[in-house]
């Protein structure tokens, strides 16, 4: 390769990593405004980028004087939490069954169940908010927590990719553990998921982000204030306290904490899950 071709190659790769450095720069913009603003002094917020110094007086203040207030957020936090990761984990657990018996058990009703399935992907979940809210009401779970949990305890969504992932395990895994003496659950959790980490983390990294994210249905069945989830909380401070920028900047950075600590935790299983989906 001559010197001129190999001088146009790395001229080509600045051109093309500078381009993608400055579109990338637009998009993380404001979220670095975000964290720089959350620690600033209330008066720098709209005037400078570059706080004079640092301040933890919007942190100190969501986190303890609006509690005087009656807006836990601390406790929000924890609602949040708590919610997110009981919906995470039984997501993932009901679907590696279901996914299971619709990709590995041959029944009556097999390819019916798989295609009821996919029907209901088809459908956005804003359509089931009255008929659910009627049956939450019906059972006397509004302003609970179960009201919360109980409708997103299963997905059909995880149930699809569980058991497109199991149909490309080969059934002599299967076999074996059942010649060994495995029991149908034994064979799930010890066998097929371990070789389905990949799904499993895009499973529990969207199923995360997803109950942790979701406003609009908290809102509609949580009245009171310790109950709510931080996101719901934080909408209801900023409509009573709009003024108080500083303590709802603190709140949106501590609202992305937990999704970056899930995506850390996951990122392995899920870009290699990402990958393959491309191969």
């Amino acid at each position: 390769m001559t010197s001129k071709k190999m001088l146009a190659q790395n001229v080509k790769a600045v051109v093309f990593y500078g381009i993608m450095f400055a579109v990338s720069s637009v998009w993380l913009y404001p979220y670095v405004w975000l964290f720089l603003s959350s620690f600033k002094p209330w008066n720098e917020i709209y005037t400078t980028f570059i706080p004079s110094h640092l301040t933890l007086k919007s942190y100190s203040y969501i986190l303890s004087v609006a509690d005087q207030m009656g807006y836990p957020f601390l406790r929000g936090l924890f609602n949040s939490i708590f919610i997110s990761v009981v919906v995470t984990v039984s997501v993932v657990v009901t679907s590696a069954i279901v996914g299971y018996a619709v990709a590995k058990i041959r029944f009556g009703g097999s390819k019916a169940l798989f295609n009821f399935v996919i029907y209901q992907m088809l459908f956005p979940g804003f359509m089931f908010t009255v008929p659910l809210y009627i049956v939450i009401r019906s059972f006397g779970l509004l302003d609970t927590y179960a009201a919360m949990i109980v409708p997103s305890l299963m997905g059909a969504w995880g149930v699809f990719m569980f058991s497109q992932s199991f149909k490309s395990v080969p059934n002599d895994y299967i076999e074996a553990a059942k010649i060994d003496g495995a029991n149908f659950f034994w064979v799930v959790f010890n066998v097929m998921v371990p070789l389905s980490r990949s799904t499993m983390a895009i499973v529990t990294i969207f199923t995360f982000i997803g109950i942790w994210d979701n406003f609009m249905w908290p809102l509609i069945v949580i009245q009171s204030h310790p109950k709510m989830p931080l996101a719901v909380l934080l909408a209801v401070f900023n409509k009573t306290y709009g003024g108080y920028v500083g303590p709802i900047l603190a709140g949106s950075v501590i609202q992305t904490i937990p999704m970056v600590i899930i995506f850390i935790i996951f990122r392995k299983y899920f870009l290699q899950g990402i990958s393959m989906s491309f191969k």
